[in-house]
């Protein structure tokens, strides 16, 4: 008896210690998310702070000093005097324009290499995994006399075009395990029923990749909206600018305005990071589910 008892406290203390190394484990998991979260947000911070001082207050205050008096009006000056509502809506559209039409575009290249059986799938898929290799910088010159004969410099279809290209292949790729994955007895019994490829395609099979359409199309929104080299390559004209090149027009030969630019950068933040927050998990699913489904 008193074996079996002195057992009984043993396991007992056992399973006590295990659950203290759990909570302990878990404690020390959250320190270190909290710590990275911080780091994280930290640049954010900043910016604000950054954005409403002026050129005084920049370079006398620390990083992280609240401004004497926040100069609010830095926002209002950079969305009229600065042009900067102009750029906001062209970044919108064009954005917008890119992405739909890539992830689009990609669906159906996706659908045609998984789905459909003809010889050149291979092939096709070899090309659009090479374009990654593709270094953007090497293709500017080629492109610009490109769009230079076909009267599109100065345009913003050169930069839509450029976006979809240099998107497509991420898109096809991180669509490719999801679509693998789908069962082909939905296809067969929507054929029986006499439903056509293209009726299939845009009825049927879209509306089941949703979650990875998600995690597609916030990859090519943070890109679109962050380019920067197209835009300053094709695009001369302030009717066609968009945020990542409307900064420059703050910084003069003489004086710079820093906190009218800080204004600037944290407005071209904002959307992207709305946009993240209220797709974020649909992102992870999407991810989740190309990964383990391929």
């Amino acid at each position: 008896m008193m074996s079996g008892t002195a057992g009984q406290l043993g396991g007992t203390a056992a399973k006590s210690g295990s659950k203290a190394a759990i909570r302990i484990g878990y404690a020390a998991l959250y320190i270190v998310l909290i710590a990275v979260a911080v780091f994280q947000i930290f640049p954010l911070v900043w910016l604000l702070f950054f954005s409403l001082k002026n050129n005084q207050e920049v370079f006398n205050l620390p990083p992280l000093a609240l401004p004497t008096n926040p100069k609010w009006e830095n926002y209002a000056k950079v969305w009229s005097a600065g042009n900067i509502d102009v750029y906001f809506f062209n970044s919108v559209w064009i954005t917008i324009a890119a992405t739909v039409l890539t992830v689009v575009l990609g669906s159906l290249v996706t659908y045609a290499i998984t789905r459909m059986k003809w010889k050149g799938s291979s092939f096709v898929l070899g090309l659009f995994m090479v374009a990654m290799m593709i270094p953007v910088h090497s293709t500017l010159i080629p492109l610009f006399n490109m769009f230079n004969k076909a009267h599109l410099i100065d345009h913003p279809l050169s930069l839509i075009l450029s976006y979809v290209a240099f998107n497509m292949p991420i898109t096809i790729m991180i669509l490719l395990g999801f679509y693998y994955a789908l069962p082909k007895e939905v296809e067969e019994a929507a054929v029986i029923d006499g439903c056509s490829v293209n009726r299939m395609f845009f009825r049927i099979i879209l509306p089941m990749t949703g979650s990875v359409i998600a995690t597609t199309g916030i990859i090519n929104m943070i890109y679109n909206w962050n380019e920067f080299i197209f835009v300053n390559t094709f695009i001369s004209s302030d009717a066609y600018k968009t945020l990542t090149v409307g900064v420059q027009n703050f910084i003069g030969q003489y004086t710079t305005d820093w906190g009218a630019i800080g204004a600037t950068l944290m407005i071209s933040i904002l959307p992207i990071l709305i946009a993240f927050l209220f797709l974020s998990d649909r992102i992870v699913e999407g991810i989740a589910a190309g990964s383990v489904k391929g």
